[in-house]
This record gives structure tokens, sequence and C-alpha cells, in this order.
């Protein structure tokens, strides 16, 4: 039998529960069960008001650049068209020299020579002025590609993409045939005097030559052709640095 005390209340004498009374309703759902309200907000949505207009700008500038740069690779690859003719100065100021693109690695006829890149400096220091030997800055960079198995886009292409860049713009003599041939030349001083920089010569470079080495590639051994495998160089003048060949930071050339 359950009793029930004065409020009407009653006590289970099976179990010892209290149960609801009389005109008492019991709870359909327990704590678990309950809706709990809308979570914490994520991503765009968590940040204020002024925050979310500045992410949502350079989430739009970022893709307006990206079309941009596709559109300008595209009219360079193209062939000639109304675009290209109108406006192809624009594409190639947009597009030289980091970004040029060429199909050699499919065409008909692929790059058959080892073609090297070396550099020597004039060094003024406290002992006079001296010369160093040449530097291959090929071989520099291969170095730091072998063995790794990540190499840095800048190991495998800088420097080659900026001599292929000078060869393009500057005629047997060394001239430059506008003014892709200057900014070539500014381009590849930079890139030597970046790699110099990393070198202590115990002075400071006032000068540095370049030069190209190419070696055709032997002919496999099943074949009969014969190749000479003997180098050949191309030797630019000597450049006079300027502060705007220096890489950033620095107060001197090469100190």
């Amino acid at each position: 039998m359950d009793s029930y005390d004065d409020r009407g209340v009653g006590s289970g004498s099976e179990n010892g529960s209290v149960g609801p009374g009389p005109g008492q309703r019991e709870d359909a759902s327990s704590g678990a069960d309950r809706v709990s309200g809308p979570g914490p907000r994520g991503g765009m949505a968590a940040l204020s008001l002024p925050y979310q207009i500045v992410a949502a700008i350079a989430l739009a500038a970022i893709g307006l650049v990206a079309c941009a740069q596709l559109a300008m690779v595209f009219l360079h690859v193209a062939p000639s068209n109304t675009l290209t003719k109108q406006h192809g100065e624009a594409v190639d100021d947009w597009i030289y020299p980091e970004f040029e693109q060429n199909w050699k690695l499919f065409a008909p006829n692929p790059l058959q020579q080892n073609v090297a890149v070396h550099v020597r400096a004039e060094i003024v220091g406290a002992d006079g002025r001296h010369t160093t030997p040449w530097m291959s800055l090929s071989g520099e960079d291969g170095k730091a590609i072998r063995g790794n198995l990540a190499p840095s886009h800048v190991h495998q292409n800088e420097l080659r993409r900026a001599w292929d860049f000078y060869l393009s713009s500057h005629d047997n003599e060394n001239r430059a045939n506008g003014l892709r041939g200057e900014l070539s030349e500014r381009y590849i001083r930079r890139i030597a005097m970046l790699r110099l920089s990393e070198h202590d010569y115990g002075g400071t470079i006032e000068r540095i030559q370049i030069r190209s080495e190419v070696r055709s590639i032997a002919a496999p051994g099943w074949s009969e052709e014969k190749i000479s495998t003997r180098p050949s160089y191309r030797v630019l003048p000597w450049w006079t640095v300027t502060s705007a060949d220096l890489p950033e930071n620095t107060e001197g050339a090469g100190k």
C-alpha cells in the first residue's frame, strides 16, 4: 500500500521512490533529452561585424588577383589575338620576369645541353684589390636540390629563368634590344649579388662578371652519334655594383 502525507506526496513502500502526487504531472523529458539552444558560431560568423567586412574585402581582393593572374597567363601563352595586340605591353609587364611560360618540355626538340651560370667578383679590402675565382651559381643550386624531397622553386628555376630572360633580350654582342634587356640585366645582377652576399670575401664587392658554360649532353652508349662535350663560354662585360643591385637590409656590397 502507498500512503500519502499531508502534502499529497506519495511515498512508495516498495522502492522508496518519491513519485508525483495527485494533481501533479511528471516532467516528460529528462535533462539529457531537453532541446539545447544553438551552439557557438564558427568561421567568419564568429567574428564581429567590422572584422567580417574586412575579411570579406580581403577574400574578394585575393579572388580578383587570382582571376587577373589566370587571365594574364592565358593571354601570354595564347596565340596572337586582338587583346594581345592591343594590350601586349601590359601583359608582358605583368608576366615578366617571374611568371614567364614556355613549352620547351613538350617541344619536338627538347634541350640537349647543360647550361651553368658562373660569377666572379672584384673585391676591395684592407689588403688591396683582388678578383675571386669563378663561382658556379648553378652548382650551388644543384647542391641545394640533391637529396631534397621538396626542393625550393627558387633553387630550381630562378637562375635558369633569369639567364633565359637575359639571352632572349640581348644579341650575341650582349647589347640589350629594349627595355626588357635592361630589366633582365638588373634582374640577374641582383641574383648574383644575393648569392655572393652569402660569402665573406673580406672586403666590398665593386664589380661582378657573369659567364655561362654550355656543355652538350653526350650521346647514349648504344648510339653511334659523335657529340663533343667540351664546354663553350659566353662571358659578359664587368658590371659596376650599385645600391640597386644589393640585397635588402644590407649596408654594403659583399662586406
